[in-house]
């Protein structure tokens, strides 16, 4: 038998399929710390808060929501029995893209939940903001760019839901 054969797996062997995130994950990744590494009385800082839901709108208990940002703060929370997650983190500032091209301030969003085989990742645009009506991202995204921009939810807060599925699904990005 040559060396190579030696480590092939038997042609009639099944391959083995792939793991999904989870179920566990709330339990090696929920640090509460990472929810608000802004301060509490930071005036700047921003409160994002939303919920998780699947395709049929359900409440998702068991995803883990990142926000990170150039030159920011990275947070992580997991969502609570009712989908809902919340972060308090500094305000995005806008940076250009590799090219140049200017971009709106904005948070990369990512999404680890039960069922996922690999994390589904977003944007979070402010609300109200100037720019934009500028960004390339937000531009390619065409009629659902509106997806990406977050709502306004009381001074200093925004609201930005995730549908993992469905007639509402999210905008999620290759990466």
């Amino acid at each position: 038998m040559a060396e190579a054969d030696r480590h092939r797996p038997p042609a009639d062997l099944p391959l083995t399929p792939a793991q999904t995130v989870g179920p566990f994950l709330h339990l090696a990744l929920a640090d509460p710390a990472l929810r608000r590494p802004a301060l509490a009385d930071d005036a700047a800082a921003l409160t994002i808060r939303g919920h998780v839901v699947d395709g049929d709108g359900a409440a998702v208990p068991d995803a883990v929501v990142e926000t990170w940002q150039h030159g920011g703060p990275f947070t992580r929370c997991a969502t609570d029995e009712d989908g809902s997650w919340e972060v308090r983190t500094g305000r995005p500032v806008a940076v250009p893209t590799l090219d140049g091209t200017p971009q709106a301030p904005h948070l990369a969003v990512s999404v680890f939940a039960r069922g996922l085989l690999d994390r589904v990742v977003t944007r979070l645009y402010l609300p109200d903001e100037p720019a934009n009506g500028h960004d390339p991202t937000l531009a390619a995204a065409g009629d659902r760019a509106a997806a990406l921009v977050a709502r306004a939810d009381g001074p200093g807060a925004v609201r930005f839901d995730i549908h993992l599925q469905g007639p509402d699904e999210s905008v999620f990005f290759a990466v």
